[in-house]
């Protein structure tokens, strides 16, 4: 049968061949559209972006407009940045924009592809994000291939750390916005905390390209983004139960690799409850009573920081904080924590100051904020072997885009060695080998620790090198740029660099920017820039002959797919390459997943000290190892998926509550609805139905009503009626309530009360949510407890939270009818009156009133301020000024015959000018 699928491949291509070729149709028509628009001017290619939208809002569809759309594109890249898109280019524009994965080998210019579907797609005026992996890609981008966007009439923004809500606000609304992962979900998550839409930075989700999509839907999608506030401070207990662990010996725990767990052995269990004891943190004897909870929780956190998390592995210590290094990138994850005290376990670890606990506000993960948008691409150099992850939880397909020109590098096989010094020894050989014939080395390595091991080790032969750890982008950008010069060595982790071409014989660009920054520009600048592309293309034709750039990896990744990226660096457009992987029997990988039987069996074939070995026996063993790690973190994926889907649910049902108060005129039917049903709800508590007079708790119901209505009603001689029942309770309670309420609107505007009930209710929501997430968050840590009782712990999650839910929003509906009953309002006192001349003074004899006008009693001081006029020929032309500059300070004339006047001009405390002689609050002036 394999054998039959292998010759019908041959003969009609794989199904990804055939769904490539059914697109060259497409491509030959933006093709013959290229000389028509080579022929138009910059102002009528620019008008080209009008004219699409007109055609769109005219009702053509989209799909209609993707040749001649694309045609723009690659013209207005040829004009502006110099660059044509390749045919390969285009059919990678087109997988983008049909809201597929376009798996792209490095170089093959994935950048320049997104402008196609970009550009097409921002035409309807919704927004696009560019989704980057780091700050400095969104920059750069943004600003490189900005270039071609404004040019066609285009506003383009970038969302970076440290930006004010105005200026992200501005951002997205341009037409087209590169951000990070990052920025995106917290963006959305800060957004549902808002108290109007106004405040609100995000506009609907339309669609979004990811590139490095792998690193950011796989990689990262085993973290959810939170935004949590901070707790009590607890550092002392952190401090203390670090002291203990310190002295624990190997024999007292067992350790898991694997899961990064750490347990007590029964005599660890025995020492740590003396010592626990000691310090006087154990309640009784017994480090598992119920009591002893928190200090287990504390003790177990503590065990993983010292024993399972490494420095510069994990983490690293800098400017006395610990900041995390993601496992896959090897990047610094500044402003990520840990949760659930591990990172404070560390920092007690390390001795830097302890940050306290934070509580869950809000959290997503960046699977379900993906799903959010209605179309969704994304764009790598290696998404194949993740394909089915991709349909299953994203329904995207992977479409192997093929290359420009042949790939000309050799992938060599795995060299094996018996021990990590065996390994270290052949790899400085094979490095100095290479760099003295002149060709450039990229070393691979999987973490901060071995980068700088093996760095020791080549300063130790004398080879001069570079190291790349990922801890700046931006230097990041440039060292890696120039990885690819004559007889170049650098060291990185896998993942650094990633975004920035390795060209041989260095990177023209970057060299501008680093040799000529401070050189003006003049001929003398245009000199040296013609002397270094001069020298770079000499160089570039010394290294292709030396064999191009050499990808030297220092051991097997966890993952295929990153050792594939680590490949991809090397042979970009045709150019020559070699990779190569060298291995030891104590690689991470091999030790904690490896086949150990079929290694040793191996091993006994007589390896010698320091003897390499390739057998397709090894290759087998590495390959299974790679496949149980990433079915295992799949798993791990799928699982923090499902549980987040329950939660996302319920997310859901509380942000689109959020925004439809938010964009509601008047929120009083939602209010009188929580009324009714909290009302309901403290009869039937108090009342079950189905049960006699006699049995009901009439004290409690007097109370709860007492508390939560701020009602003060006869209930013992409701009692004493005949025919009483609960329903009768409940008519009478909402009438009570209802003339409550009523007398409290009174005292406001219209317009206060509704900001009133507004405010009221999203600040419950968040209270409450804030809390739901809390328990979903402590009750997920002992779920997995239910499968002692042989059920399902995902459905016992379900079944919990959705109860959960339901009592979250019961809450929310007792506490907002309890927050308005017991509210009182209290207008602002006035502001104080200035001082008025004498002949303003109230005890001044008036003029009498003019002709038409009432007679008048005393006027409040506003009043007579303001009416300068009506004071006629009693003032002199100085005191007229005078009450002018005074009556200014009032705003509109006080017109004697119109009371509604009176109520924007005269302080309230002030005489009624109608002469009644009470206070202007309790005459004309009552609300």
């Amino acid at each position: 049968m394999l054998g039959l699928n292998k010759v019908a491949k041959a003969i009609f291509g794989s199904s990804n061949d055939r769904y490539v070729k059914s697109l060259q149709p497409l491509v030959k028509a933006i093709n013959a559209l290229e000389p028509q628009f080579e022929g138009m001017t910059d102002e009528a290619l620019r008008g080209q972006t009008a004219a699409f939208r007109q055609r769109l809002a005219n009702g053509e569809p989209l799909d209609r407009l993707l040749p001649e759309a694309f045609a723009t594109v690659r013209e207005a890249s040829k004009r502006t940045l110099g660059l044509r898109h390749f045919d390969v280019q285009l059919i990678g524009g087109i997988v983008l924009h049909r809201g597929e994965i376009a798996e792209m080998k490095t170089g093959e210019g994935k950048t320049l592809v997104a402008t196609l579907a970009v550009y097409l797609n921002a035409l309807t005026g919704k927004g696009v994000h560019v989704v980057t992996v780091n700050d400095y890609l969104a920059r750069r981008d943004a600003e490189w291939m900005g270039q071609i966007y404004r040019f066609l009439d285009m506003s383009v923004g970038v969302i970076i750390p440290n930006l004010t809500d105005a200026e992200r606000k501005a951002a997205y609304a341009a037409d087209i916005t590169y951000a990070t992962n990052n920025e995106l979900g917290f963006d959305y998550l800060r957004d549902n905390m808002k108290y109007s839409r106004d405040q609100m930075v995000q506009r609907p989700f339309h669609y979004a390209i990811v590139d490095e999509v792998d690193s950011i839907l796989i990689d990262e999608a085993r973290t959810p983004l939170i935004i949590s506030g901070p707790t009590e401070d607890k550092s002392e207990l952190y401090i203390a139960v670090d002291r203990l662990v310190k002295t624990l010996k190997p024999e007292h725990y067992e350790k898991d690799e694997k899961s990064k767990s750490v347990i007590l052995t029964e005599e660890g269990t025995e020492v740590a409850e003396r010592a626990l004891e000691a310090a006087g943190l154990l309640v009784g004897s017994n480090l598992y009573d119920f009591e002893n909870t928190q200090v287990v929780h504390h003790l177990n956190q503590a065990l993983r920081a010292n024993i399972m998390f490494r420095r510069d592995t994990d983490y690293i210590v800098k400017g006395g904080k610990v900041i995390i290094i993601d496992e896959f990138t090897g990047r610094m994850m500044e402003g990520r924590r840990w949760s659930e005290g591990l990172h404070q376990a560390v920092e007690a670890k390390e001795g830097v100051e302890i940050q306290p606990e934070n509580q869950t506000l809000a959290s997503i993960t960046f699977q379900n904020y993906f799903r959010l948008y209605p179309k969704l691409a994304g764009m790598t150099g290696t998404a194949a072997t993740e394909a089915a992850e991709f349909h299953d939880i994203y329904r995207l397909n992977v479409v192997e885009i093929p290359t420009n020109v042949p790939v000309r590098r050799r992938d060599e096989d795995d060299e094996f060695y018996k021990t990590e010094a065996d390994k270290y020894a052949a790899i400085v050989r094979a490095i100095k080998e290479a760099s003295a014939r002149g060709q450039p080395v990229l070393v691979g390595t999987v973490s901060i620790e071995k980068s700088e091991k093996l760095s020791a080790y080549l300063k130790e032969a004398g080879v001069e090198h570079s190291v790349l750890n990922a801890r700046f982008h931006e230097q990041e950008a440039h060292i890696v740029a120039q990885a690819g010069r004559f007889g170049a060595v650098t060291i990185a982790t896998n993942m650094a660099g990633r975004g920035t071409d390795i060209q041989l014989g260095g990177n023209v660009e970057f060299r501008i920017q680093d040799e000529l920054a401070g050189l003006p520009e003049g001929p003398e600048r245009d000199a040296r820039i013609a002397e270094i592309r001069a020298e770079v293309m000499a160089e570039r034709e010394k290294v292709r002959e030396a064999g191009g750039l050499f990808v030297l990896g220092t051991e097997r990744h966890e993952s295929r797919r990153i050792d594939n990226q680590l490949r991809g660096r090397s042979g970009r457009q045709g150019d020559p390459g070699l990779s190569r992987f060298f291995l030891s029997l104590d690689d991470d990988l091999l030790r904690i997943f490896g086949q150990q039987n079929l290694l040793h069996r191996v091993m006994k074939g007589g390896l010698a000290d320091g003897e390499a070995i390739v057998h397709p026996w090894i290759s087998k063993a590495i390959e299974t190892a790679q496949k149980k790690v990433e079915a295992r973190n799949y798993e791990i994926r799928k699982q923090l998926l499902e549980y987040d889907n329950v939660m996302n649910d319920q997310r859901k049902v509380v942000y689109e509550q959020r925004a439809d108060i938010m964009d509601s005129e008047k929120v009083s039917d939602v209010v009188l609805d929580m009324r009714r049903d909290t009302v309901a709800d403290i009869v039937e508590t108090h009342c079950p139905p189905g049960t006699y007079p006699e049995q009901w708790d009439v004290e409690g119901l007097r109370k709860a009503v007492s508390e939560t209505l701020a009602l003060d009603v006869p209930i013992a001689a409701w009692m004493e009626e005949e025919a009483v029942d609960q329903e009768i309770f409940i008519e009478r309670l909402n009438a009570a309530l209802d003339a409550k309420m009523e007398a409290k609107i009174a005292q406001v505007s219209p317009e206060t009360w509704v900001q009133i009930e507004k405010s009221f209710l999203l600040q419950s929501l968040d209270h409450h949510w804030k809390e739901h997430l809390a328990t979903l968050d402590a009750l997920r840590q002992v779920i997995h407890l239910r499968a002692y009782a042989q059920k399902t712990p995902i459905n016992e999650y379900k079944s919990e939270a959705f109860a959960l839910f339901e009592r979250m929003l019961r809450n929310v509906r007792e506490d907002v009818t309890r927050l308005l009953s017991l509210a009182e309002f209290r207008l602002p006192e006035p502001p104080p009156m200035p001082e008025l001349p004498d002949f303003l003074s109230l005890d001044r004899p008036r003029a009498g009133p003019g002709p038409g006008m009432p007679a008048l009693g005393p006027l409040g001081a506003a009043g007579a301020a303001a009416n300068v006029f009506a004071l006629g020929d009693a003032l002199s032309p100085d005191e007229l000024e005078s009450a002018r500059a005074v009556a200014a300070q009032y705003g509109p004339a006080f017109v004697p015959e119109d009371p509604e006047t009176w109520q924007r001009i005269v302080p309230r405390n002030a005489p009624c000018p109608c002469g009644s002689g009470k206070k202007f609050k309790h005459c004309h002036g009552t609300l």
